[in-house]
Parts: structure tokens; C-alpha cells; sequence
């Protein structure tokens, strides 16, 4: 069942969509309709939806695994190794050496291949895979694939979860053609590689740009009895169109569907999202039809991914076509479908469409989640608008919709944003009677709130309790404190607050240190600016010139005529100053 679908270019009215899928012509442009309408008439006219009869995304599709076959190996070349590397290691594995005309030399004399090979060539298979697993052991992998070149070469059957392993080494040291080999060996000897094996060497040949060998490996895996998986055909499908071969990926897709390949959705997915990505939402929407054809079903999920894609990037015409198509195959539109469009509506502050797409979940069998009302309260707040999302957060209550902390948060930080603490203090009161406990945000929005409107009394009752709630204070927070502090000129408490984070580790703002010493020294406060001095030097923050001229001029204003030249020999001795500049 295809369908066609032409996309006008005029400008799209995105107030919704509307009319009802049985009403709009597959073949007509849907442009110009607005979002809500669409959905709107469809919630009303739900009962005349187009469905697949019986068909959906779960089809039931049978296939066979032929049997793994077994065969003799016969391999006329080995790959070349480091002569002394092979004799030496091979020496150090403690192999038992014979006596007579068995006893080889410790290091070869020739480059031939059966002074290379002496070692194993006489060994029966059960010796040579005993070696095998301790070079495997050992992570001696290129030797471990010598050896099982010698190994076929002799039609003894290597040790399978030695190769298994190896190939995967192997593949990790980008050793892939060494890796392909073993795996063919394998293959021929009987054995049957398992699925992350084969993913394994599929993505190697898919990152190394080889797609025919990975293609390859791919038709190979059903004959040795492991046929290919979700994994193997995500990756094939990435692969090609990491390297623009869009086309490909798609008849590939196609040719394995009519093989009798399993109708992953999950693949089908993945498929049309790249399709979307790189070839545009039209192409997509020809794709889903396509795959029907082959008898692969979209399901809500694709739809999804197609909505999210579209909307993220505000292109809302191409949004309105999925709703259709969506609505068109007799797909309902669930809470994520809703969700999504509205925080793209809201993202662009459509605040009336964004009711109507509210209206619309309430009227049909999707409520709304606490997500949704999130994402509504969340858009309102970042463009000021108050009075209309503390409406949603308490229609969201009255509707037995119970606000979660990320509800709380965003409408603390608002409400302290626009310098109305009384009501954020209200709303936190109100979080703290729920079975939704404030967390370090909430309190370090609050404290933060309060001490830019200078009301510090109640910033520092507020640390107390989050201290006493188990809550232990960051930086952010410490931070705030000192800030309002400075500000309603209390500087001996925010030395005090500075001093808390020194002892908690606490990174600490140079600009805060310069804010407090000069505080301090205008106050006269000049003993706990030398001790405020000194956390900044440990804190490896040095102060300029400025910082300890103007404790100099404090100290020496006080008549400590005598502690100011101690202090001048201690910012000497601590190399913040120079022995010239202090004698100026």
C-alpha cells in the first residue's frame, strides 16, 4: 500500500493540521494545513481511521538457519612474522624439545618455511592447540595466527574459543585481513563464530570503508549458522551512508527484507531516520512506502523519530507531512507525539497553538503527563511568562498530576528571576509538605534568589536547613553567600563563608577575594584580610598589586606602622611581590 505525497511550497499555517486522514487525498499537497485542526478533526473522527488488517510492526516471518558445515582446510601460504620473534618466544614458552633428529636449533639459520614451521609441523593438533591457547593467553596474537595458519595448513582443527577470541584481538589491534582469515579458518573447519564475533569484523570492514567485505560477511553468516542480527544490519546500513551511499543502504535494506530477513523495526527505524537526515523528509515518507511493500511496517516509534527530527529543527511543514502520513496508515499519535510537537511549539513561543495541541490531548484518550506540563511550564517561564504557568502547575494538580522536582525548580528559578521571593519562598514550603523532597538545585535557586534581593537573614535560615535536611552545600551555593554579603557590605561574614569553602576545598572566584580584602580594609578589618590574603596565596590564587597596596594602606592608616613592614617582608617571602615595588 503506497501512497503518494507532494509537498507545496507555500507558506504553512502552523496553528495544526487538520481534516481527517480519510478525507485528505493521498496525492494532495498538505502544505498549508494547520497542525491542530488536522489533529483536532482526527480526534473527533478517530472511528474512520484507515488500519492495517492484521498487519503490524510485529510480523510474524519465518527463516531458516542452515547448519554449520565442516570442511578441510588447506592453505598454501602463511603470513610472514618476525623470524626471531617466532624462534625466541616460542623457546621462552617452555616447549618440550625432543632429543635425536627431533631436536631443532634454537634460533633458525634459514628463512625457509619449514625451518619457521619445525616446531609445529611434527606436533600432533592436540599439541598445537595446547600452544595456541598459551600464546592466546599470553596475548601473543600475531603468533597465535601463525600458528593457525600452520595449523590449516595441516588440516588440524584449531581450538574454536581460541579463535574466537583471537579474532576479536585481533579486530581491537586493527588487524582485520589477520582477523578474516582465522574467522574463514574457522568457518571451514566446523566451527561456528558467534554474533558479537561477527558484528565485530562487519564493523571493522564498515569503519575501514570495505562494505563489500562487510556485505560479504554478511550473506556468509546465515551458511555457518549464525545468521545476522539487528546489530549487524544497523551497522551495514551506517556504514553505507556514512560514506553518502544512501541508495545503497536502502536497496540493501530492500534485497535482505525479500531474502526472508527478519523485519527488525528497530533497523527500519534507524533506515529512515539516516533517509530523513541526508536525503530530506519527501524521500523518507517514499521510503516508509516502499517498506511496506517488502512487508516491513513503520510503527508509532518511527513515526516518532520522524516527528522529533523534523520539529527540533523547526521545520514544521515537513512535521505537518508525518502527522499525515502517521494519521493516513491509521497510526494514533501517543504522548510522545504531542509532547514533542508541543516543546517545538513552545521553543518558538506558538503559545495558542500550543493550547490548541493541549486542547487536543484532553479531548482524546492521551492525557497529559507531568513531561507535558514540563515541558509548557518550562517555555512559559523562559519567556516571562509567569501568571499563565503557575496556571498550568495548578491545573496539573487539580487534575491529580503530581509536579515532580523539575516542575519545582524551573517555577523557583522564575519566580526569583523576576524578584518575586515571597511567592518562590510560598512555593517552597509547598514542595517541602509533598512527597517530592528539594533537592541541592532547589535550594541553591532559593538562596541565590535571596541573597541578590539582599534579604540574607533568610538566605542563611534557608542554609541551615538544607544543612540540617543532609544536603551539603557546593560551590554554587557558597557562592551566592558571599555575593549577597559583599553586596549589603557584610564582609566579615562573607570572610566567614569563604573561609567554609577553603575548608570544604571549594574553588573560589579571584574576584571574590579582591571583593572581600577590599571590604575589609575599608572597614578596618585589616587582621582578617591578611588571614583572607592568605587562603587566597593557598588557594593559589595571587593577588596584583592592587590587592596588597590596599592592605598595606589599611594596615599602615590603623598606626600598625610596624605589622606593615611584617607584611611587606611576608609578600616578599611569598613571591606575590617584589622587594622594589614594596619600596615604593
Amino acid at each position: 500500500m503506497a501512497h503518494t505525497i507532494a509537498q507545496q511550497n507555500s507558506t504553512v499555517d502552523f496553528r495544526c493540521l487538520h481534516v481527517c486522514a480519510k478525507e485528505v487525498s493521498p496525492c494532495s499537497g498538505i502544505g498549508h494545513l494547520p497542525i491542530s485542526r488536522f489533529l483536532s478533526k482526527y480526534s473527533r473522527e478517530s472511528q474512520c481511521r484507515l488500519r492495517w488488517g492484521g498487519v503490524g510492526s510485529k510480523s510474524d516471518v519465518q527463516y531458516l538457519q542452515p547448519r554449520g558445515f565442516q570442511r578441510s582446510v588447506c592453505i598454501d601460504r602463511v603470513h610472514e612474522v618476525d623470524l626471531d620473534e617466532w624462534s625466541i618466544d616460542t623457546d621462552k614458552m617452555g616447549i618440550e624439545k625432543k632429543t635425536g633428529e627431533e631436536l631443532y636449533e634454537k634460533r633458525p639459520h634459514r628463512s625457509s618455511t619449514v625451518d619457521l614451521d619445525g616446531r609445529f609441523v611434527g606436533n600432533g593438533e592436540d599439541k598445537n592447540n595446547d600452544v595456541l591457547r598459551n600464546f592466546c593467553s599470553r596475548g601473543k596474537l600475531l603468533l597465535a595466527s601463525r600458528l593457525i595458519d600452520i595449523m590449516a595448513r595441516r588440516n588440524q582443527i584449531p581450538d574454536f574459543p581460541c579463535c574466537k577470541n583471537l579474532i576479536r584481538g585481533l579486530v581491537r589491534i586493527d588487524q582485520v585481513d589477520k582477523a578474516a582469515k582465522i574467522l574463514k579458518i574457522m568457518v571451514m573447519s566446523g566451527g561456528v563464530p558467534d554474533i558479537i564475533t561477527y558484528n565485530m569484523m562487519v564493523s571493522a570492514f564498515c569503519k575501514k570503508g570495505q562494505l563489500r567485505s562487510a556485505i560479504d560477511l554478511v550473506e556468509d553468516m546465515s551458511l555457518s549458522g549464525c545468521p545476522p542480527d539487528v546489530i549487524t544490519y544497523n551497522t551495514i546500513i551506517r556504514g553505507m551512508f556514512a560514506i553518502g551511499n544512501f541508495e545503497q543502504a536502502i536497496a540493501f535494506w530492500k534485497e535482505e527484507l525479500r531474502k526472508g530477513c527478519p523485519p527488525y523495526i528497530v533497523t527500519y527505524t534507524v533506515l529512515i531516520d539516516l533517509v530523513c537526515r541526508h536525503c530530506g523528509i519527501m524521500r523518507a515518507v517514499e521510503v516508509l512506502d516502499d517498506m511496506v511493500v517488502e512487508g516491513c511496517y513503520p510503527d508509532i516509534i518511527t513515526y516518532n523519530s520522524l516527528v522529533n527530527f523534523t520539529s527540533r529543527r523547526n521545520k514544521l511543514e515537513d512535521t505537518t507531512l508525518v502527522i499525515h502520513n502517521l494519521l493516513s496508515l491509521g497510526f494514533d499519535p501517543n504522548v510522545v507525539t504531542y509532547n514533542t510537537i508541543l516543546h517545538s511549539l513552545c521553543g518558538r513561543g506558538c503559545w495558542d497553538e500550543a493550547d490548541e495541541i493541549f486542547t487536543i490531548m484532553n479531548e482524546t484518550s492521551v492525557s497529559p503527563t507531568v513531561v507535558t506540563y514540563n515541558i509548557l511550564i518550562n517555555g512559559l517561564c523562559k519567556y516571562g511568562i509567569l501568571d499563565r504557568a503557575i496556571n498550568f502547575f495548578t491545573r496539573m494538580i487539580s487534575q491529580n498530576c503530581s509536579p515532580d522536582i523539575i516542575t519545582y525548580n524551573t517555577l523557583l528559578g522564575a519566580l526569583c528571576r523576576e524578584g518575586m521571593i515571597d511567592q518562590a519562598i510560598q512555593l517552597l514550603e509547598l514542595l517541602s509538605g509533598t512527597s517530592c523532597s528539594p533537592g541541592l538545585i532547589t535550594y541553591n535557586t532559593v538562596i541565590d534568589g535571596l541573597a541578590k534581593s539582599g534579604s540574607m537573614e533568610k538566605a542563611m535560615g534557608l542554609y541551615g536547613q538544607m544543612v540540617e535536611n543532609g544536603i551539603i552545600p557546593d560551590e554554587i551555593t557558597h557562592r551566592s553567600l558571599v555575593g549577597g554579603f559583599c553586596r549589603a557590605n557584610l564582609v566579615e561574614e562573607a570572610a566567614a563563608i569563604l573561609k567554609e569553602m577553603h575548608k570544604r576545598g571549594h574553588q573560589v572566584r579571584t574576584s571574590s577575594f579582591k571583593y572581600v580584602i577590599h571590604g575589609l580594609c575599608r572597614n578596618n578589618k585589616v587582621d582578617i584580610a591578611i588571614q583572607v590574603l592568605e587562603m587566597m596565596i593557598s588557594n593559589r590564587c595571587m593577588p596584583d598589586e592592587g590587592i596588597y597596596s590596599t592592605i598595606l594602606k589599611g594596615v599602615t592608616a590603623a598606626g600598625m606602622t610596624k605589622e606593615a613592614d611584617q607584611l611587606r617582608q611576608k609578600l616578599i617571602a611569598w613571591n606575590v611581590a617584589r622587594e622594589e615595588t614594596m619600596l615604593n
